[in-house]
């Protein structure tokens, strides 16, 4: 330990005045005592605390002013001396002191004649703590001993207000630690870089041991060593201190991306600058590292999807302009024969042989238009999200037949032959839309017949390729022409709507370019698929697959006779607000055979089914639109009712809505089926018979 040089006489009268030497003789009467005296009595009266005490083991205190009283708000000396156990290892707070003795001896170790400097917390008399400053001093003199003399003062203010910064430093870089690999606390004051969180590009700069590094030299080595040549510009600009100082003076969090080459794979980086000053001034900010290259690709990718989506946009304006160009020229031509021919028509109105020829061809030309406004309304019925598909027993070789006759006059007039092939099928019966296959096979076996030529040949064929153990098969229906074919290049749009290979001008045929698309989102929303294959000038064909539950002909409830004789006498409960529809249907019910009760709105039926005892009601015949409370209400009312028996009764919907997210409300709802008004009979019977069986197996 390196010792001071101070004068031992001087100390030696500064001790002796406090009566703390050791020594019982007289102090000689001398000028040294006198400067002595008057030092000790400034000492003790000046606002800064200041104290001695010896640097031994045991560190017992000398000397204490007014000013060291007041900080431990003591009174008297010796309610200080007693406080502290006259030590100064009694002043300093426990859990500092260990820390404390540690700095003191390595600063007086370094430096013979610099003042060491100590922070530490005090605890005063009334339970207060309180921090300090500590300026001390080592004397070692042989005749007095070694001793220190410190000056303290209150530091609780500045600490508070450090401890402040600190805080905010840490749930920045907290918050930041979360997202980021590489954190960095920056004070561009002092121009130095310490390392809080260290990744593999800045752990060589720094090492492992956290030390601090001139920011300069460590933003200048950073970018020669990581940053992509195109980006090292840029860099050291948005990394200069004046820049950064300018930025965060403007906002207190600004990013910044860059590129790097880690070997031979180029990655994308953002730092993220925080400024962690409370006041104007921008100095100490947290730095921090992350890779963004998936955020950047996401971006890319996101891009790329609204560019997309411009492109598809445009391309759709053109479509629907072609289109509009197309159906200009298509309802334009039949009109045009229209008021031609009507004007014939007038100029002949005496020739009456003449005059019904103008008129056929007036009425051909209005059904051209009247196909064309069909084929439009048609597009836009498809496209909603109402289509009704009804589930109904059909006969598939039935469907097959009436499309056949229905195609067989427009084929006869060309020669074109008209081939059915149905010998395959293992359930022809089945549950489906009739009405919405009919219409599907109509405009594929129609477009055969328009685009083959004179003495072709068209195939109509159904298969049933698989069939479940759940009384489901898949049926594919293939309508297979020798006509014109279809481009390879086409082909990939060939179910997009306004589309046409050839428009009219060319090929003379009236059309949409809707007819497809009809087609794909009706077999889109029946749950099946359809493919084209074609070769041009060969022909062209169109599969469609769809899968229907069949008509399981053991389990066959029999013909209608058969089931009005199992349903005689059952009880009825007709849910219905409208007294013309409540007479009609319950006249048929009761010519049926069956016993029907009524309610007026989904209150009184709820309450009904509530008050009756089990088996009672077989069944309740629901209208959706009521007062009070409409049958889905109703419905969900009876599916909680707590007697499971009572609970679980059929119900069919009646209703007039007839668009499939009714159908789909009313299942959900918990009814057992949605029918349509106006009544069919037959299938009513069917429906109900099928619920009740249903009812009466299942377990409950």
């Amino acid at each position: 330990m390196k010792k001071g040089k101070t004068d031992p006489v001087f100390i030696e009268h500064i001790l002796s005045l406090l009566n703390l030497h050791g020594r019982n003789d007289a102090i000689p009467d001398s000028r040294g005592a006198y400067i002595a005296q008057n030092i000790l009595t400034f000492i003790d009266e000046m606002p800064g605390g200041f104290f001695i005490y010896h640097s031994d083991e045991k560190e017992r205190l000398i000397y204490a002013n007014q000013a060291v009283l007041r900080i431990f708000g003591c009174d008297t000396p010796e309610e200080f001396f007693q406080l502290t156990g006259n030590s100064f290892k009694g002043l300093v707070h426990p859990e500092d002191l260990e820390d404390v003795e540690k700095s003191i001896k390595s600063q007086i170790a370094d430096s013979q004649y610099d003042l060491d400097y100590v922070e530490y917390r005090i605890i005063r008399r009334d339970g207060a703590i309180r921090w300090v400053e500590d300026y001390g001093h080592f004397i070692h003199n042989e005749r007095i001993g070694d001793i220190f003399y410190v000056f303290i003062s209150d530091a609780t203010e500045k600490m508070e207000k450090i401890n402040q910064v600190q805080t905010q430093r840490l749930r920045v870089i907290e918050g930041l630690s979360i997202n980021y690999d590489s954190i960095l606390y920056v004070d561009l004051d002092t121009d130095k870089v310490l390392p809080y969180r260290l990744n593999s590009r800045t752990e060589p700069a720094f090492g492992k041991r956290f030390q601090p590094l001139s920011y300069h030299q460590f933003i200048a080595e950073y970018l020669d060593t990581w940053i992509h040549p195109m980006d090292r510009e840029t860099f050291a600009r948005v990394m200069d201190p004046e820049y950064i100082c300018q930025k965060l003076s403007e906002q207190n969090t600004y990013y910044i991306n860059f590129r790097i080459v880690d070997g031979n794979e180029v990655q994308c980086l953002q730092l993220c600058l925080v400024n962690t000053d409370t006041n104007h001034h921008v100095s100490r900010i947290i730095v921090g590292s992350r890779r963004v290259d998936q955020e950047i690709q996401h971006e890319m990718e996101q891009k790329q999807m609204l560019e997309e989506a411009l492109n598809n946009a445009n391309l759709a304006i053109v479509a629907k302009n072609t289109f509009l160009s197309n159906m200009s020229h298509d309802m334009r031509t039949p009109l045009n024969a229209i008021f031609g021919f009507t004007s014939l028509a007038k100029a002949h109105i005496n020739d009456e042989e003449a005059l019904h020829g103008y008129l056929d061809k007036i009425e051909t030309a209005g059904k051209h238009l009247l196909n064309l406004i069909e084929k439009v309304l048609d597009i836009s019925w498809t496209e909603s999200n109402d289509i009704h598909i009804a589930e109904t027993e059909c006969d598939l070789r039935h469907i097959i037949e009436d499309v056949e006759s229905l195609v067989l006059p427009q084929a006869h007039q060309r020669n074109i032959s008209v081939f059915t092939d149905t010998s395959r099928l293992i359930h022809n019966k089945v549950y489906t839309d009739p009405d919405k296959l009919k219409q599907v096979l109509l405009h594929l076996a129609g477009n055969a017949v328009t685009y083959t030529n004179t003495n072709g040949k068209i195939e109509i064929t159904v298969t049933e390729p698989e069939s479940f153990p759940n009384d489901n098969s898949v049926y594919q229906f293939r309508i297979k022409d020798t006509g014109i074919g279809i481009s390879p290049e086409f082909l990939e749009h060939i179910f997009e709507p306004f589309e046409r290979e050839k428009n009219t001008t060319f090929s003379g045929v009236y059309g949409t370019g809707l007819g497809l698309t009809i087609v794909k989102n009706i077999v889109d929303k029946m749950g099946g698929t359809i493919e084209a294959a074609s070769r041009k000038g060969e022909g062209s064909t169109f599969t469609v697959t769809l899968q229907f539950r069949v008509r399981n002909q053991s389990a066959s409830s029999g013909g209608e006779e058969d089931i009005i004789a199992r349903l005689q006498d059952h009880t009825i409960l007709l849910v219905e607000d409208n007294e013309i529809n409540l007479e009609m249907e319950s006249e048929i019910l009761q010519d049926l055979g069956f016993i029907t009760e009524i309610a007026t709105d989904g209150s009184i039926a709820v309450e009904k089914i509530r008050q009756s005892s089990p088996g009672h009601y077989s069944l309740v015949l629901m209208d959706i639109q009521m007062p009070v409370m409409n049958g889905w209400e109703a419905a969900k009312a009876i599916r909680r009712l707590e007697n499971p028996r009572l609970a679980r009764i059929p119900i069919i919907a009646l209703s007039a809505d007839a668009f499939e997210s009714n159908r789909q409300m009313s299942l959900q709802c918990g009814m057992d089926a949605h029918l349509t008004k106006p009544l069919d009979v037959a299938q009513l019977l069917e429906t109900m018979d099928e619920a009740i069986r249903r009812h009466k197996n299942t377990k409950i």
